[in-house]
């Protein structure tokens, strides 16, 4: 199975910028997509039902042109559930999961902590998110959670770490929490795959970012322990340039 995550930051842009070529050309079985940032009355979905992804799947926010994710599939799910069943989560369009045979997999976006009211948010899904990931896994231990983090893990995640440790995406807090998702069963498949690789998947629009690298890795593919042995590659598709993000793939056995 062959997963890519991409947070495309405003799908009507997205398809305007070619996702759909790219998308054909990258071939992945499953799509997650996060901050969709629209209904499907507003863009075609038929147009990834033309390229083989006849098992669509959209939960946007209801805010309109916020957040949002999608699963696009070529095989058919046994199952699909959207949402975690937790209100404040589920109005924004957070979290959406497909069961396969043997895999169930996760489509998250996380909060992003810009202020100090949207950090107290984050801080609270990301412990509510916890919770409900480790009532799932009993029921459903072969997950793979893909999606926008917000956060990144180590040094090597981030192109500034002294200058950004006080910076929301690499507060101590923060990296705590994803260092203990991933210790609680989880892991951490691109680096997993690739311990010393210096890449990211998402950089400002700002001051030229993406051309001088200053990036963040805040893009996970994350695969439950029972898994692991089935993670066959894990890399950062950064060429791919439809969003301020880049897509994260995963390939299991």
């Amino acid at each position: 199975m062959k997963i890519i995550s991409y947070n495309i930051n405003g799908i009507r842009a997205a398809l305007r910028k070619g996702l759909i070529e790219w998308l054909r050309a990258a071939d992945p079985d499953v799509v997650c997509l996060q901050e969709i940032k629209a209904t499907p009355d507003q863009f075609d979905p038929s147009v990834f039902e033309a390229i083989g992804y006849k098992y669509n799947y959209w939960y946007p926010a209801e805010k309109k042109g916020y957040s949002g994710v999608a699963i696009l599939s070529k095989i058919e799910p046994r199952d699909v559930e959207y949402g975690t069943g937790i209100d404040y989560m589920d109005i924004e369009g957070r979290t959406l999961r497909a069961d396969f045979d043997d895999v169930s997999v996760i489509s998250l976006y996380l909060p992003s902590g810009t202020n100090p009211l949207r950090l107290e948010h984050k801080l609270k899904f990301m412990a509510d998110f916890q919770m409900y990931v480790d009532q799932l896994k009993i029921e459903l231990p072969n997950l793979v959670i893909c999606g926008d983090y917000n956060i990144c893990h180590e040094e090597i995640d981030i192109h500034d770490p002294v200058r950004l440790k006080n910076t929301s995406g690499y507060l101590p807090v923060e990296r705590e929490w994803i260092g203990k998702f991933i210790n609680n069963g989880f892991i951490d498949s691109f680096r997993h795959m690739n311990e010393d690789e210096i890449q990211y998947s998402w950089w400002s629009y700002r001051a030229g970012a993406r051309q001088r690298n200053k990036g963040w890795r805040i893009d996970y593919n994350m695969v439950a322990e029972p898994l692991k042995d089935r993670i066959k590659r894990a890399v950062i598709l950064s060429d791919a340039v439809h969003s301020d993000h880049c897509p994260v793939l995963l390939e299991l056995n």
